[in-house]
């Protein structure tokens, strides 16, 4: 099994975050630094671990529903010793970690798992997730800004896929928008507001594919139903 995959099956990170892992030097296998990405290894013979501590197979899987607040990094570990989301979550004996990424100053649904599958098919872009946002932004986007939004933008140095944005409420000089995107490149969706002019004031996540934050209150968490399960499962 490629190290990576076996890191994230033990929970460790997702294996796009376990590779930048071993590509620094903080794993071992069987007592020697490995930074190579095609290293396989043996769950049931080879000594792994990471940060000098040994990681071994999650039996138990996890899965939970969080509405993260603004002001909580979305990371396991923070070298700034910010608030991280991790904080929020007690009672777990079993190593998580989040499922993607919510920026510091953005808010809404966020999923954390030990389950590296699952974490992979929700992140990587091929697998094309919906998530939807809701955001107020300064002024009212005219038509063809809306329609420039809707059929990609470039921004640094990539250009964005076709994603939706409907205009929900109208103030006099900002307006609530919903956003739909199939992505989740840092700071996507604030990066194609500033690039229509029409910078993001808040932001927040309500559903990824067709999980809905519901009624959970800002800072609390829920473990997610069965069915939930199976249906990112089967995505």
């Amino acid at each position: 099994m490629r190290l990576q995959k076996y890191m994230a099956l033990c929970g460790v990170a997702s294996r796009r975050k376990s590779e930048k892992m071993i590509q620094e030097g903080k794993v071992k296998v069987n007592g020697k630094v490995v930074n190579e990405l095609g290293t396989t290894v043996d769950p049931n013979r080879d000594i792994v671990a990471v940060d000098n501590k040994k990681i071994k197979l999650e039996k138990k899987k996890i899965y939970i529903m969080l509405n993260k607040p603004v002001g909580y990094v979305t990371t396991v570990k923070d070298e700034y010793n910010r608030k991280k989301v991790i904080d929020l979550i007690d009672g777990i004996d079993e190593r998580i970690y989040p499922i993607g990424r919510l920026d510091y100053d953005t808010s809404g649904l966020l999923f954390l798992t030990n389950d590296g599958e699952l974490t992979y098919k929700l992140t990587h872009p091929s697998f094309e997730i919906e998530k939807v946002y809701i955001a107020k932004i300064q002024g009212i986007p005219n038509h063809v800004e809306l329609n420039n939004f809707r059929n990609g933008l470039k921004i640094d140095d990539y250009i964005t896929s076709k994603s939706e944005i409907n205009i929900l409420k109208k103030y006099a000089d900002s307006s609530i928008v919903e956003i739909k995107i199939h992505e989740g490149k840092n700071r996507q969706v604030r990066k194609m507001c500033d690039k229509i002019n029409h910078p993001v004031i808040e932001l927040k996540r309500v559903s990824i594919a067709n999980i809905k934050l519901g009624t959970l209150k800002e800072g609390e968490w829920r473990y997610l139903k069965d069915n939930e399960i199976e249906y990112l499962k089967k995505l």
